[in-house]
């Protein structure tokens, strides 16, 4: 029985759309946490509700003469409004969007020095209220709102929060005078909230039509309540599952050049959601669809372009020939808001397809717990290096065996978890560097070169970002990742105002609660601990990758 077939027979659309929760499990205890992240089903016929007070939010901004806007969040609440600023962009006359999903102290003080305080508006969002990276951001940039002798209340009067009601971050901003709080749907993940304030009101404050914009989403919406064989949320979730039912797990996703950025959207949405119990559909995206050759039998690929892109269809044709291909056409940007809900539905779907409940994320928070262990002085957790490498300490945790002597320099470290990855692996690179290109560029070329070499699916992941994103597929998928964690000795640090730990501490207790997570758990990793994150170490780091792959 084909997998379209299965949602025909269990009347999985049905179910879906009346909140179900017996369509993803049958166990008493799990029924209700699974109702309460249902009600992302119908955001987009809602969403329009909103729209005259982000409206009214947003004239003020412009008359306020606020040129940016800076969004801190982690996960579901930043990747949306991220892919929105770069694939759409701002409109004339409104601010720009800056979001700062990280806690890289080089890359925070970099981007509050390209800012104005006065002309910055501040964006806090959690869906908890405690996450602690934008906990932690919020502290420092109100901290700098108010270093120039700007009032408590002026200062809070250029933030605001997006977060549900009753969290601790809603509290916060009555004590320290915030503009106002935007609620968000308790019944809604973080991850399925990109039709949800989390998503529409950093869209309306750069000026992204929102009737258009969500228009496009309702059209989605509807059709992914049609019978199963025209419905586009099951067609790709029916594909998705029979390719990943036949070997075929590693989803590649190709894009036209503009919407290149939605990848990282749909990285989390599918990793998270469907990595877990051992299963698990591993998103890869390809940056340079056109360069790409000996993609394996373990693939199965999406296209995402624009109607009148010829080459990349040239391209989805040709790999058609060996692969299965999935392709999805757009017209204009705007249909980023449906491919939204299409992947949305098809997620779900797809998690009941597979046999995962796609509403929860146990391994980000036992990777959480881990970083808060270290922080509390748990750092005797963190397996130790065991070889030196030109001022590279290089470690060799869980299954990944250590060489019976110190390699000789790092593209011979690198070799041996390069090496360590057979048929139907994966090769992660999990990078807790700054965001920009000079950094990032030389990074990615060098993983497209070692699955080139190695004709395995390769990624570059950037911490801590990818905690909340494939970070949950990496320790609750099958075992089937090979890991290269790179960190770096940094001297950049930032205090962050009320706690006993500086950002620096926090970004390294994050890399090292994932090699203990990931080590616990029995997979592959080699950690290498750079003397710095300069670009100069970073390019030197990525040639040695790209030679070991060879």
């Amino acid at each position: 029985m084909t997998a379209l077939d299965r949602l025909i027979e269990a009347d999985a659309i049905g179910r879906l759309r009346d909140r179900d929760a017996s369509l993803f499990t049958q166990d008493l205890d799990t029924r209700m946490p699974v109702v309460q992240r249902l009600g992302w089903t119908d955001l987009a016929g809602k969403a329009l509700g909103r729209a005259p007070l982000l409206d009214s939010l947003a004239d003020a901004l412009i008359a306020e003469k606020i040129t940016d806007i800076l969004l801190l969040g982690m996960g579901g609440s930043s990747l949306a409004p991220l892919v929105m600023s770069r694939v759409i962009g701002s409109a004339d006359g409104f601010p720009r969007l800056h979001v700062l999903d990280t806690t890289s102290p080089t890359q925070v003080t970099d981007t509050l020095a390209s800012l104005d305080p006065v002309r910055t508006f501040v964006i806090v969002a959690s869906k908890s209220g405690t996450t602690i990276e934008p906990m932690s951001l919020y502290a420092i940039v109100r901290a700098w709102l108010e270093a120039d002798g700007t009032t408590r209340a002026e200062a809070g009067r250029r933030c605001v929060v997006i977060t549900d009601q009753g969290t601790p971050l809603e509290k916060l901003r009555q004590r320290d005078l915030m503009r106002t709080a935007l609620s968000a749907p308790a019944t809604v993940g973080g991850r399925y909230s990109a039709l949800s304030m989390f998503g529409l009101a950093p869209a309306a404050l750069i000026g992204i039509h929102l009737p258009t914009f969500v228009g496009r989403a309702q059209a989605m919406e509807d059709a992914c309540a049609a019978p199963a064989a025209e419905n586009p949320g099951a067609l790709l979730a029916a594909w998705i599952a029979d390719a990943a039912e036949a070997g075929r797990d590693k989803l590649t996703l190709a894009f036209s050049e503009r919407f290149v950025p939605l990848g990282l959207w749909i990285e989390q949405l599918v990793a998270e959601s469907l990595g877990k119990d051992g299963r698990g559909v591993v998103p890869v995206i390809e940056y340079e669809p056109l360069r790409a050759t000996g993609y394996g039998d373990d693939r199965a690929v999406v296209v995402v372009r624009f109607t009148d892109d010829d080459t990349l269809s040239a391209w989805s044709r040709e790999i058609a020939a060996s692969h299965p291909v999935f392709e999805l056409t757009v017209t204009d940007v705007f249909d980023l808001a449906a491919e939204f809900v299409r992947w949305e539905f098809a997620t779900a779907l797809a998690g009941f397809l597979l046999g995962v409940n796609p509403f929860d994320e146990p391994a980000v928070t036992e990777a959480k717990v881990a970083t808060t262990r270290i922080l509390e002085g748990g750092a005797e957790e963190v397996p130790t290096a065991q070889a030196e490498i030109a001022g590279t300490w290089a470690t060799y945790a869980g299954g990944l065996t250590p060489p019976p002597s110190p390699p000789a320099d790092r593209r011979a470290a690198m070799r041996i978890a390069v090496e360590a990855a057979g048929p139907g692996d994966y090769l992660a690179v999990l990078a807790y560097l700054p965001e920009d290109e000079a950094r990032l560029a030389p990074l990615r070329a060098a993983v497209a070169e070692l699955s080139r070499a190695t004709g395995r699916s390769a990624m570059l992941e950037l911490g801590p970002r990818y905690l909340h994103s494939t970070g949950q597929l990496h320790k609750g998928g099958p075992n089937t990742g090979v890991f290269i964690l790179v960190t770096a000795r940094d001297r950049v640090d930032l205090e962050i105002p009320g706690k006993r730990f500086g950002l620096a501490a926090l970004h390294r207790a994050q890399a090292e609660g994932d090699l203990v997570t990931l080590a616990r758990h029995g997979r592959r990793v080699l950690r290498l601990d750079l003397p710095t994150s300069g670009v100069s170490d970073v390019e030197a780091l990525a040639a040695d990758l790209a030679d070991a792959a060879r």
